[in-house]
C-alpha cells in the first residue's frame, strides 16, 4: 500500500491494515499528520480486503497532542475534526495502538477509534488545562462517556497522565499488549475483533455513564468545592467542568457546541496566552548561551551540605530523593541530631500521606550521613554552604573548604543576597564557586536560582543546571547583584507596601489587593507566616519601624498568635486594631498626612516597580531573558501563571507605554524610587518588544 505522505505509511498484515505515523519528535497533530490519518483511513477502507485498521506511531510516543506551533495560524489541509470523522465513521473497526503518551489531541484521536490497545508503560491524559485551555476536539464529550463524569472531571482539571493499567480498569483502553510488542499485540487484537464480529463501538454513542449522572448537580458542586483553593483565579478548570456538565445534560452534538464555544473563548483569551508563554519559557530557561551538550560536566556522585537547619535539611532531601548520597556537617552534635531528626520526620509524614513507602523513608534517610568534622567533605563532588547570612562566616567556611575539598569539586553557597564574588575571592579556585539559591522550604519549592559569579567556569554552570533538572527543580541562571533576580524584585514591592500603609492603606488592604491579583498571600500575611523577627535582634532594636515595635511587643507573627494580624487557635487571621493604632501613631510622628488609597493605586505601586526593576536587571545582564525573570517569579514567589510573570504582564497585559507613564507619574509624586529603567524608556520610545530588543 506504501506511503500516504512523508509522515504516514500504510501496510497490511492479512486482513488488517496498519497505518503508521512517524513525525518526530512526538508525532504532534501537524497538517501532514492530520492528512496522513485522513488519507490513510480513506485508502484502507476503500480496499475491500481490509477488515480492520490499526493506527500506530513510530518513534518514542503515540500522538502526544496538538502542534502548539500552529496556534493562531491559518490551518491547512484536513482539520483534526475531518481526521476524527474519517476514523469514527470508518466502515471497519479502527484500533488505536498506544505507547509513550496519548495526550490532548492524541487521546482525542484515540477516543474516535473503535478500540484502544496500549503497552503497560503508556500513559493517557488531557493536559490542556495546563495551557489555559480545554480539549477542543470532543475530549470533554467522549471521555465522560467512557470513564464516567467523576473520573473525567479529575482528568480534565488536573491534566494528569493516567498509567495504562489504570486506563484498562477505567475502560479507557480495551487491552494491554506486551511491552515492546505493541504492533503484534494490536494486530492480534484487531484479528480477534474481526473474528468475533465485534461492533463498531463509537464512544459518542455510549450514554449509560453520563445518563446515570443526570439530575445529580451535587457531583459538580462538590467537585468545584474540592478544587476551589487550587484553581483560584484560573478560568480553564471551570470551563472544563462546564463541558463535562454539558456531556451529562445535553446530547453529544449539543455538548460539542458548548465545548467549541468555550474552547474558542479560552484560546483567544488573555489567560491561555499567558500560560502558553510560561510553557515555552520553562523550556527556554535551560538554554544558556555558550553552553551546549559538548560542554564538559563534572560527575556528581556525593554531595556535602554545611548546616543542618531548615535550609540545609531541605536541600539534603532533594539529593537523597534523587538517590545521591549526602553528608551534612554541623558545628555541634545537638543541632546535627535535631536536623537529621527533622529530615526523618518529614519523610515519615510524606509516607503517612501515601506519597512514598516506608522502604523509601529508610532508603532516603540512609543516604544522608551527619558529621561535626568539615574534613568529612573531602571526597564530595559538590559542597553547598547553607549557614546564616553573614559574609565573614561564609568567607571563613570557604577558606576551609578550599583547603579540605578535592580538586575539581564545586563549592556552592545558598546565599539569597550576598556577593558571591566576595565569597569566591577568599579561595584559590574562584572558577569552582557558584551560587545555588534554593527557596524555602527547599524540599518543596521548585525554583533554584543558579548564580554565576565573575569567574565561575562553564563546566560548573553546565553541571549545576543539569543537576537542578536531576533533582526536579526548575533552574534560572542569574548574575551577582544584591538579591539576585527574585529578591531584588521583591524588595521593590516590599518598599512600596510599607510606604502605602504609612500613607493611608492598612496591611489587610494591601494583602487583599495582591491576593485578588492572584498571589498566594500579600506581603504582611507573608511576614506573619515567616516570623516578623526573622533577622531582627532585640538588642539592636530602636523601635524605628512598625516591625520593630511589633517584635518588641512580642507580636512576632503566627507563631506568637499575633503580628500584623491577630490569630485564633487555628491560625485564622483577623485585622488588628492594635496594629491600626500603631500605624496611625507612626504616620502622625512622621507628619505623614494619611489619605484614602484606591485598590488600583495599591496594585500599580506594588507591581509596576517590580516590572521596572526587571528591566534594570536585563539591561545590567543579570538575567539572560525576560522570560527567565517570569520563571523565577512564578516558581519562587507564586506569581499567578495566568498572568504570565511580571515581565510578560507588563509587556503583554498592561502595555509598556502604560507602565512607563505610571512610573513617571509616581516619580513626580513620590520621588526617585520610581525612576524608570533606561531599557523601559528605550522599548517604549522605539516601539519595540523585549524580544525585538534581544531580551
Amino acid at each position: 500500500m506504501g506511503n500516504i505522505n512523508d509522515v504516514a505509511d500504510l501496510s497490511t498484515e492479512g486482513e488488517i491494515a496498519v497505518l503508521t505515523l512517524n513525525s518526530p519528535p512526538v508525532n504532534a497533530l501537524s497538517a501532514p499528520v492530520r492528512e496522513g490519518i485522513f488519507e490513510g483511513i480513506k485508502k484502507a477502507t476503500a480496499d475491500s480486503a481490509v477488515k480492520a485498521i490499526v493506527l500506530i506511531c513510530d518513534g518514542r510516543t503515540f500522538i502526544a497532542g496538538a502542534d502548539i506551533t500552529e496556534f493562531g495560524k491559518k490551518p491547512t489541509g484536513p482539520s483534526l475534526f475531518d481526521a476524527q470523522d474519517m476514523i469514527e465513521n470508518a466502515s471497519v473497526p479502527v484500533i488505536a495502538a498506544i505507547h509513550g503518551t496519548a495526550l490532548g489531541g492524541g487521546l482525542e484521536v484515540a477516543l474516535t477509534c473503535h478500540y484502544r490497545v496500549a503497552v503497560p508503560s503508556a500513559k493517557c491524559g488531557l493536559p490542556e488545562v495546563n495551557l489555559g485551555l480545554l480539549p477542543g476536539a470532543g475530549g470533554t464529550q467522549r471521555l465522560p462517556r467512557i470513564v464516567g463524569p467523576e473520573k473525567a472531571l479529575e482528568m480534565v482539571t488536573t491534566g494528569q497522565h493516567v498509567p495504562a493499567k489504570k486506563c484498562l480498569e477505567m475502560g479507557l483502553v480495551d487491552e494491554l499488549a506486551e511491552e515492546g510488542k505493541l504492533r503484534e499485540g494490536a494486530v492480534a487484537f484487531a484479528k480477534k475483533v474481526v473474528a468475533e464480529n465485534r461492533p463498531l463501538k463509537k464512544v459518542r454513542e455510549m450514554n449509560d455513564k453520563v445518563e446515570a449522572a443526570r439530575g445529580k448537580p451535587e457531583i459538580f458542586d462538590n467537585f468545584r468545592k474540592s478544587i476551589a483553593r487550587k484553581t483560584r483565579g484560573f478560568l480553564a478548570p471551570e470551563y472544563n467542568i462546564q463541558c463535562i456538565e454539558a456531556a451529562v445534560n445535553k446530547s453529544f452534538d449539543e455538548g460539542i457546541k458548548v465545548e467549541r464555544d468555550l474552547f474558542t473563548k479560552l484560546v483567544t483569551g488573555e489567560q491561555s496566552a499567558a500560560q502558553r508563554h510560561v510553557f515555552f519559557a520553562e523550556r527556554q530557561v535551560w538554554k544558556v548561551p555558550g553552553i551546549d551538550k559538548d560542554t564538559k560536566r563534572i560527575p556528581i556522585e556525593k554531595v556535602g551540605i554545611i548546616g543542618a537547619g531548615t535550609m540545609g535539611g531541605g536541600i539534603s532531601m532533594n539529593f537523597a530523593n534523587a538517590g545521591i548520597p549526602v553528608t551534612i556537617v554541623e558545628r555541634d552534635q545537638a543541632p546535627l541530631d535535631k536536623g537529621l531528626g527533622t529530615i526523618r520526620k518529614n519523610y515519615e509524614n510524606t509516607a503517612k500521606k501515601g506519597r512514598i513507602s516506608m522502604d523509601d523513608v529508610e532508603k532516603r534517610t540512609g543516604l544522608i550521613q551527619g558529621s561535626t568534622d568539615m574534613k568529612a567533605l573531602a571526597d564530595c563532588d559538590l559542597i553547598i554552604e547553607a549557614v546564616f547570612e553573614n559574609m565573614d562566616v561564609k568567607q571563613d567556611i570557604f577558606r576551609q573548604l578550599d583547603e579540605i575539598c578535592k580538586p575539581g569539586a564545586i563549592l556552592a553557597t545558598n546565599t539569597s543576597a550576598l556577593n558571591i564574588d566576595e565569597i569566591a575571592s577568599v579561595t584559590k579556585r574562584p572558577e569552582a564557586v557558584i551560587g545555588l539559591h534554593f527557596f524555602s522550604p527547599a524540599n518543596v519549592m521548585r525554583l533554584l536560582e543558579v548564580v554565576r559569579a565573575d569567574k565561575t567556569s562553564k563546566e560548573v554552570i553546565a553541571t549545576s543546571m543539569d543537576l537542578a533538572k536531576k533533582i526536579g527543580k526548575i533552574a534560572a541562571l542569574v548574575g551577582v547583584c544584591p538579591g539576585f533576580v527574585g529578591n531584588r524584585i521583591l524588595a521593590q514591592r516590599q518598599r512600596e507596601a510599607n510606604k502605602l500603609i504609612m500613607e493611608g492603606a492598612m496591611p489587610w488592604d494591601v494583602d487583599r489587593v495582591l491576593f485578588d491579583f492572584g498571589l498566594p498571600m500579600g506581603p504582611f500575611a507573608m511576614s506573619d507566616l515567616a516570623g516578623l523577627d526573622l533577622g531582627w535582634r532585640k538588642e539592636n532594636s530602636k523601635g524605628e519601624t512598625i516591625r520593630d515595635v511589633l517584635c518588641e511587643m512580642d507580636r512576632r507573627g503566627q507563631k506568637t498568635g499575633a503580628g500584623f494580624y491577630d490569630y485564633d487557635e487555628n491560625r485564622k487571621a483577623t485585622p488588628s486594631k492594635v496594629v491600626e493604632d500603631i500605624i496611625k501613631d507612626f504616620a502622625e510622628k512622621k507628619q505623614i498626612q494619611r489619605r484614602d488609597i484606591s485598590d488600583q493605586e495599591i496594585l500599580e505601586r506594588c507591581v509596576y516597580p517590580m516590572i521596572n526593576e526587571g528591566f534594570k536587571i536585563l539591561e545590567e545582564g543579570k538575567a539572560i531573558r525576560a522570560s527567565d525573570i517570569d520563571i523565577v517569579w512564578i516558581n519562587g514567589y507564586g506569581w499567578p501563571v495566568y498572568r504570565g510573570g511580571p515581565m510578560y504582564y507588563g509587556e503583554k497585559i498592561v502595555g509598556l507605554d502604560k507602565v512607563l507613564a505610571k512610573m513617571q507619574e509616581f516619580q513626580k509624586a513620590h520621588g526617585d524610587d520610581f525612576e524608570p529603567a533606561a531599557l523601559l524608556e528605550k522599548a517604549v520610545k522605539e516601539g519595540k518588544s523585549l524580544s525585538e530588543l534581544g531580551y
